[in-house]
């Protein structure tokens, strides 16, 4: 009889440990599926947040057109050519940014004014590497601004040092700067760097979560969060001067996810596991940065 009761029990403790096991396990892939759910709803943040990133450009640079005429016109002189006198140029540009609004909070790594075919004179870096460089014919989405064009956007790579992070390109935008008489005076370009762009982001969404869990008195961990952009070619990681880039691994492992052809139809999200964590994301195309641009969001919550 107790042998009987005892191989009962034995059987009823095998059974607790296999159902718990199975938890663990579900538990486990439910881990990945909640991240890549609540990475959603982060995907359509940045989404909303790239377009007010690229509306203060699209307000700002005109205005920065018009004041930035004026402050040649004080720094270099009337009769004064700017291709002659690139410090002021530079102090030009530095006053301009100071003087628009929308300007000095854009998230532009760089400001450069050219001449009216294109050709770079200054930029507001105090180490100028465009100076004497054809912008348009690195970025030809600009060339409708040497015709005429009141304003135009695009995408590319410019030639220069190689990112260490990796492959890169840029978003850039270009208006006409215009004399007091009317006549063309040169184009004011602006721009920042894909991965540096995904940085600006991932800093914000992670002080947005970390905002959140301080208004909802949550003492839950943070999620691990990585953001990057991608287009038909690379996944590039959030990266900045002096700042911790997104993981290698975590980009080769979003790279072979393909996210262009899984967000073709609209945004996209799966659970992900990279070495034994797991993770998910959930991406995004970006139309206001280009129609084969978007944003993937990586995600872990512990």
């Amino acid at each position: 009889m107790m042998s009987r009761r005892r191989a009962l029990l034995a059987g009823a403790a095998a059974a607790l440990v296999a159902v718990a096991g199975g938890a663990g396990l579900v538990g486990c892939k439910d881990r990945g599926l909640k991240s890549s759910e609540d990475a959603r709803a982060d995907v359509q943040m940045l989404v909303e947040l790239t377009a007010k990133d690229v509306a203060e450009v699209e307000r700002g640079l005109p205005e920065g057109a018009k004041k930035l005429s004026g402050l040649l016109l004080k720094e270099v002189g009337k009769d004064g050519d700017p291709k002659q006198n690139a410090p002021a140029v530079r102090s030009a540009l530095l006053k301009m940014r100071q003087q628009v609004p929308d300007l000095g909070i854009a998230k532009s790594t760089f400001f450069a004014f050219t001449d009216d075919k294109g050709v770079a004179i200054r930029n507001d870096f105090e180490h100028d590497t465009m100076a004497g460089k054809d912008l348009v014919k690195g970025w030809p989405g600009l060339k409708p601004v040497v015709d005429g064009a009141p304003y135009a956007a695009t995408t590319g790579q410019f030639p220069g040092t190689p990112n260490p992070a990796g492959p890169d390109r840029e978003w850039v935008a270009a208006v006409p700067v215009k004399k007091p008489d009317g006549s063309a005076q040169g184009i004011l370009v602006t721009g920042w760097t894909y991965r540096r762009f995904a940085y600006h982001l991932q800093v914000t969404l992670q002080r947005d979560l970390q905002d959140q869990l301080l208004r909802n008195n949550d003492k839950g961990k943070m999620p691990i969060i990585y953001v990057c952009l991608f287009d038909k070619e690379h996944v590039y990681g959030a990266g900045a001067p002096g700042a911790v880039a997104v993981p290698e691994t975590n980009e080769k492992a979003l790279a072979a996810v393909g996210l262009h052809a899984k967000t073709e139809a609209g945004p996209a999200s799966s659970p992900l596991k990279i070495t034994d964590r797991d993770f998910g994301w959930a991406a995004a195309r970006l139309p206001k940065l280009g129609q084969d641009v978007g944003v993937v969001v990586l995600r872990s919550d512990i």
